[in-house]
């Protein structure tokens, strides 16, 4: 099947495309969505701008949208790229736990006569991020957005150790594993399906009260095997 990847250029939507392909799916289109504000109700926005290495980093044709990232009216400008999409039959959606999320992605599948393919749906996020680990997955930690989190997350990358700390975090009922709900955010500078990998070269951390983001002002791709 011919699919379109909904890509944030975090963790879920990078697994998830991953997994999409390994079941066979083609990756014609990477889409993502620009917001204009922070607090989005569907769409990633610290790094987003990073999306277009990971794309060249995948050797995939990448479509950008700018969406002032109000509730539901954000879900108009994302069904209208898609709409104009004519040789796909689906797109990748990487939701784990969100009805709110995965219930809107189907509606506009439905509207648009395309399948939702949410190979992360259900899963075990602790499960999730060890194999992600196993795999390769280079993630480091873009964004905080709950109690528990300080401003040393921010750059942090997502290894064993992190995830015993997340758990931690869990378990006393602050956030969700995967960070689902926004309580944190990710960025992916390496995986299987990049031919190069992302290198920081600089960047700040913003932080106010109890959240804060991570900024990055430089980067670019680089050869694998380059430490």
């Amino acid at each position: 099947m011919k699919v379109a990847a909904l890509w944030s250029g975090g963790k879920d939507s990078s697994y998830a495309t991953y997994l999409a392909m390994k079941h066979g799916h083609k990756i014609k289109y990477l889409i993502t969505m620009f917001p204009e504000r922070e607090d989005s109700w569907m769409f990633h926005y610290p790094c987003i701008e990073l999306t277009m290495l990971q794309a060249e980093a995948m050797g995939v044709k990448q479509i950008t949208q700018k969406t002032k990232g109000e509730k539901e009216k954000e879900l108009e400008d994302l069904k209208k790229v898609l709409g104009k999409i004519k040789d796909i039959d689906g797109i990748v959606s990487g939701a784990i736990a969100s009805n709110y999320q995965k219930s809107r992605i189907d509606s506009i599948c439905k509207e648009l006569g395309l399948k939702n393919i949410a190979p992360l749906w259900g899963e075990n996020p602790e499960k999730l991020l060890k194999e992600e680990i196993r795999l390769g997955f280079e993630i480091i930690i873009t964004g905080v957005f709950a109690e528990g989190f300080d401003k040393n997350w921010l750059g942090r990358r997502i290894d064993e150790k992190c995830v015993e700390n997340l758990k931690k975090l869990n378990k006393k009922g602050l956030i969700h594993l995967s960070g689902e709900g926004g309580c944190y955010e990710s960025l992916v500078l390496d995986c299987p399906l990049f031919i190069k990998k992302l290198q920081i070269e600089e960047s700040k951390i913003f932080w106010e009260r109890l959240s804060g983001y991570l900024k990055v002002n430089k980067a670019k791709l680089v050869p694998k095997d380059d430490v």
